[in-house]
């Protein structure tokens, strides 16, 4: 069977898994009156609302006598872990670049991974419908990204085309009329080249990717790497971390446009799926008992960002989770490291409390949010950066960061990312709008989006991703004003809230549940203070004007979960339900945490 295994590789919102629908349309993968969902392959719930590729997926397409097995990458460095080892299955990548925006900062991220795996490129110029598209100098800017990447020459002349997977085309010229994929289909089949493995040699198989039914336990997916495998061998299992298993393979699964379908045999270079290796985790070795020998391992890069889990502790906890004790957050925690190797748990000396680092907040919030769904309560910290000694010198992340701009808000942008320590890189003017490239500290991004929201009026477009580590670039200002803090326990009141209007903007509406140092609402000044907000209004025998019955009240500030995270403060934590984000404070009494003041204070002086 002649195999071509290709990944592909887009920024968000390039038209990455829309250009996959095409090709599986055009393939024959569907019958003609059947109905299907547009973005078929972004399948996770989070994928689908948030618009991106989060778990790397593949599928497969068949053209002539020829199998292409198409693996989906997240765009985004908070996902690196599975980036990394989802390329090591790829012969070849598809770089999607949209016509109008050009090469972007996750599209720089992926690409460096696939260039350092000696991948072979083709360059897909995507959505060249678009009025404002300018093909030719997108192609430009794809060649100074490839040398800015140290590209080898092999890698340098790289096939072009240019297509709209939205109206299903691939053009090798601009302007050529074709209006299928045919041109993108046999690009394929002429540029990647087969699988290098030995067909004949003894069995290797690297496990990539973990999934769990049921029916038939743990399935481990990745390719076959040289000989070939079928229904009933025996196999060793060389772990990454040390030691071996045996089992025998119960199942055997290849990948047939978006279904898995049973097969008894599959060849070298294959993608599958095996069932009936319990202990099989990613990155181990499946191989012949006969010749075990362990491929090289999967290089995962470090977190770059921790924060602190713990049980849901306020005063209203247990009202709606499921899990709620130290038993259950420690048991899926560990259960994420199986699949989530980029993901990193440590015990701390509290054993209510678990110190989780990550690639990034995207990366922990999607955790987060995961096992929100789940039913879990629980409380993190503010995210806090992780710093490493290089050559002496402390170093932090650096983080490369695009923003675009209307020229009329450009002075507000660069003064914003000033006070966050970040240098420009490059910029460019855009049809009215600046496109700005700055390297700026991972620290200096938290809480940076909803500000520049706020001074551009909801029109600036800013995307990051993970650069190096560089050396400390100095203190950065957070968070400036101070939050109100609710003195008492009960349902907030429309009256209490009328009443402190003037004091700043709110959080919680009325008759929501509120608890003793519960954060309520954001300060006008710079400094906490504490409200009651579930105070009612006295009643009377006398009677008063109907004036207090149309009290108008601005409706509460709503933070989503990355908006929440990032307006942490250090002493403070971020309450998670499946219903309800709650703000609060470490000590939720007021003495406590004036006595806490008065120490840190007398540290300070001594």
């Amino acid at each position: 069977m002649d195999i071509r295994n290709i990944a592909i590789i887009a920024h968000v919102d390039h038209g990455k898994t829309t250009l996959v629908d095409g090709l599986l349309r055009q393939s024959g993968a569907f019958r003609a009156n059947q109905t299907i969902a547009t973005c078929v392959m972004d399948s996770n719930d989070q994928e689908k609302e948030r618009g991106i590729t989060i778990l790397a997926k593949n599928t497969s397409v068949r053209w002539g006598e020829s199998k292409i097995n198409i693996i989906d990458t997240p765009g985004h460095a908070d996902f690196g872990g599975e980036v990394e080892r989802v390329l090591r299955m790829a012969e070849g990548v598809l770089l999607l670049v949209d016509a109008y925006e050009g090469p972007m900062p996750q599209t720089r991220f992926v690409l460096r991974k696939a260039m350092q795996n000696g991948l072979k490129p083709i360059v897909v110029v995507n959505k060249i419908d678009r009025p404002e598209a300018r093909p030719t100098e997108v192609l430009n800017e794809i060649y100074d990204l490839f040398i800015d990447l140290d590209a080898n020459d092999e890698q340098l002349e790289f096939p072009v085309l240019y297509a709209s997977g939205r109206e299903g085309y691939a053009r090798l010229e601009p302007n050529d009329g074709n209006m299928d994929l045919k041109p993108l289909f046999e690009a394929i089949l002429k540029h990647i080249p087969p699988p290098k493995g030995d067909p004949n040699g003894a069995m290797q198989l690297q496990c990539a990717n973990i999934d769990y039914n049921d029916y038939v336990g743990r399935i481990a997916i990745g390719r076959i790497e040289n000989g070939g495998i079928r229904v009933g061998q025996s196999v060793v299992l060389l772990k990454r971390l040390g030691g071996t298993a045996t089992g025998k393979v119960d199942q055997l699964f290849t990948f047939e446009n978006l279904k898995r379908t049973p097969a008894e045999s599959a060849p070298c270079g294959e993608i599958v799926a095996i069932a009936g290796l319990p202990d099989v985790d990613i990155g181990d070795t499946i191989c012949d008992p006969q010749k075990p020998q362990a491929l090289p391992p999967i290089k995962i890069d470090d977190p770059t960002l921790s924060m602190m889990f713990s049980i849901n502790t306020s005063p209203i906890s247990g009202k709606v989770g499921k899990f709620l004790t130290v038993r259950h957050l420690r048991d899926r925690l560990f259960k994420e490291l199986k699949s989530n190797v980029a993901l990193k748990v440590e015990e701390t000396p509290d054993p209510r409390v678990f110190k989780v680092s990550g690639r990034g907040l995207l990366h922990l919030s999607v955790l987060i949010e995961t096992m929100r769904r789940e039913g879990f309560e629980l409380e993190v910290g503010k995210p806090e950066v992780i710093y490493r000694e290089i050559d002496g010198e402390m170093c932090e992340p650096i983080e490369l960061m695009t923003v675009d701009v209307p020229e009329s808000y450009a002075g507000k942008v660069m003064e914003l990312v000033g006070q966050r320590r970040g240098v420009v890189k490059f910029m460019d003017t855009r049809r009215g709008h600046m496109h700005y490239e700055f390297l700026i500290p991972a620290r200096g991004l938290i809480g940076l989006r909803s500000k520049l929201l706020t001074a551009t009026r909801g029109e600036a477009v800013m995307y990051h991703n993970y650069s190096g580590y560089e050396p400390f670039k100095g203190e950065i200002t957070q968070r400036k004003a101070g939050v109100l803090v609710s003195m008492s326990t009960g349902l907030a009141t429309n009256y209490s809230i009328n009443s402190l209007k003037d004091r700043g903007d709110f959080f919680v509406k009325n008759a929501d549940d509120i608890y003793e140092g519960m954060i309520v609402g954001e300060h006008c000044k710079d400094r906490d203070i504490i409200v009651n907000v579930t105070r009612a209004k006295a009643l009377t025998n006398f009677r008063v004007s109907a004036a207090d019955a149309t009290i108008s009240i601005a409706p509460p500030r709503e933070f989503t979960l990355e908006e929440a995270l990032e307006y942490l403060n250090e002493d403070e934590l971020l309450e998670i339900t499946p219903t309800h984000l709650r703000l609060r404070k470490k000590l939720l009494k007021m003495h406590e945490r004036k006595k806490a003041g008065r120490e840190e204070a007398e540290m300070v002086e001594g």
